[in-house]
């Protein structure tokens, strides 16, 4: 088969290593037929082709959903919606082309490009990717180990950077051994692969927080407003109407709604719903997380703000969506937002990048909005002060795809890195309890109106990621390519 050709198709299957499937060996043994397929490149032309092969399979099949936000919801016309999708996958395949451009640049002898070299640069291009434009960290191979791999051990220590280079490792000492078979440097590859997995194992079994307070009880509102409707005047009557009589339904002392769940400026919400809301709150002995826009000195934001036993307090979303919610260059780009898309509320101000947890229901809680759990770094700003942490969402944007499931298999590494229960409610899911080992507790079905109702408990105390971010893993990248360079070929 042509090169290429298979490269694309060995990247395709590594998205099933992603949920909602989660088959985690899958990345593994995908990387570890790239790794070969570099390894026999003619030159570092071909090895680059490669790897934009398999990261157009990888990207085009696993962020998909995209081209729904942007035809479903966003109003593109198909023949605009289906390129721009394609191209932003092409955009992304770059950076896997890079990996197998620069490892063949480095002129490293077979078994330390397969084993220290290209690992590296996998792991280094994937942060990368993560932070240049905003960043767009989505499909890391870290992600792909949550919640059942023995490698998802190593997230509290390294985070999810520091999983992918374990991924990675694995990847290229199969490919060694696959070239080696079983000399004596196949079983030593075999040997130090055994001793990284069951390093792994055991690392899963260490608790790196303690309980703080008592278990309580949180209820989990999914509306299930269908994105076309969420922002129409006629409409709003209902949605309004459906979360306050989920609300007032529940005993929990917690209550939480999703992302924009009342799709109004928080100074535009009819008084007596706060009111009957602020009500219920303190009758449980506790507090609501509200999601809503927000008007302060003349800009907009998307926020959470509390009602109950506690004074209001607010969270203001910092990382925002590039084009979802503020326009870069809008000399240039703005025309793309007001006359393309039709996303509301598409130019919003950030929130402070240091905002304190929020003191709800006798805990800290540490309030992340939409897609900023899917960033580790910032996750733990609020750490360790925070003994909480809860994400609302609104993934209806992206209809029946698995773009949920994914988001959701993300806030679980951000469970594990920290030691601390995440609490999802989104508008029509995934919305669900996850436990501080990253596993889901409990779940709601997608696209079904519901209350996810369950028990939680706060913790404090620091992992070693919690204090040292992503700072460790790319040391230890740095200390892999120092070594490969050593022994590089002259």
């Amino acid at each position: 088969m042509n090169q290429p050709i298979l490269a694309f198709c060995v990247g395709l299957l590594a998205v099933f290593g992603f949920a909602p499937l989660k088959l985690f060996l899958l990345p593994v043994f995908a990387l570890t037929l790239l790794f070969m397929q570099w390894l026999h490149a003619e030159n570092a032309r071909a090895a680059a082709r490669i790897g934009f092969a398999f990261g157009f399979g990888l990207f085009g099949a696993g962020i998909g959903w995209i081209y729904v936000a942007l035809h479903d919801y966003g109003d593109m016309p198909f023949l605009l919606a289906l390129p721009a999708t394609a191209l932003f996958a092409a955009f992304l395949a770059l950076f896997t082309a890079l990996v197998g451009y620069a490892q063949a640049k480095l002129r490293a002898p077979a078994w330390v490009s397969v084993v220290l070299v290209m690992p590296a640069l996998w792991v280094l291009i994937e942060w990368l990717r993560g932070m240049i434009f905003t960043g767009f960290p989505w499909l890391v191979f870290g992600y792909s180990q949550v919640e059942a791999s023995p490698l998802a051990g190593y997230a509290p220590l390294l985070g999810v950077y520091g999983v992918s280079l374990a991924v990675a490792v694995s990847a290229g000492l199969l490919a060694w051994l696959g070239q080696t078979r079983w000399s004596r440097q196949g079983k030593l590859a075999l040997a130090i692969l055994a001793v990284l997995w069951f390093g792994g194992a055991a690392l899963r079994i260490v608790a790196w927080t303690q309980a703080y307070g008592e278990p309580f009880t949180v209820a989990l509102m999914q509306g299930n407003v269908a994105q076309d409707i969420k922002f129409k005047e006629n409409a709003l009557v209902g949605t309004l109407e459906t979360y306050r009589r989920l609300a007032l339904q529940s005993e929990a002392r917690l209550i939480v709604l999703p992302e924009t769940a009342l799709p109004l400026l928080r100074h535009e919400v009819p008084q007596s719903l706060l009111e009957q809301l602020r009500d219920h709150a303190r009758q449980n002995g506790g507090d609501m997380l509200i999601g809503s826009f927000e008007r302060n000195h003349g800009s907009y934001y998307n926020s959470v703000f509390t009602l109950g036993m506690a004074d209001e307090q607010h969270y203001r979303k910092q990382h925002l969506v590039v084009f979802g919610e503020f326009i870069p260059l809008r000399p240039l780009f703005g025309w793309f937002i007001n006359e393309v898309l039709s996303i509301p509320m598409g130019d919003l101000a950030r929130g402070d990048a240091q905002q304190a947890p929020l003191n709800v229901a006798g805990q800290r809680v540490a309030v992340n909005i939409c897609y900023e759990d899917v960033f580790g770094e910032e996750i733990i700003r609020a750490l360790p002060q925070a003994t909480l942490l809860v994400n609302v969402t609104n993934d209806a944007w992206y209809g029946n795809s698995h773009a949920a499931a994914q988001h959701n298999q993300m806030s679980q590494m951000r469970a594990l890195e920290s030691g601390r229960m995440m609490l999802r409610a989104t508008n029509t899911g995934v919305t669900s309890i996850i436990g501080r080992d990253g596993g889901i507790m409990q779940i709601l079905p997608q696209h079904e109106e519901g209350v996810l109702t369950g028990q939680v408990q706060g913790y404090v105390g620091a992992t070693p990621y919690v204090r040292w971010g992503n700072a460790a893993a790319l040391l230890l990248i740095m200390l892999l390519l120092a070594v490969a360079w050593g022994l590089r070929r002259p």
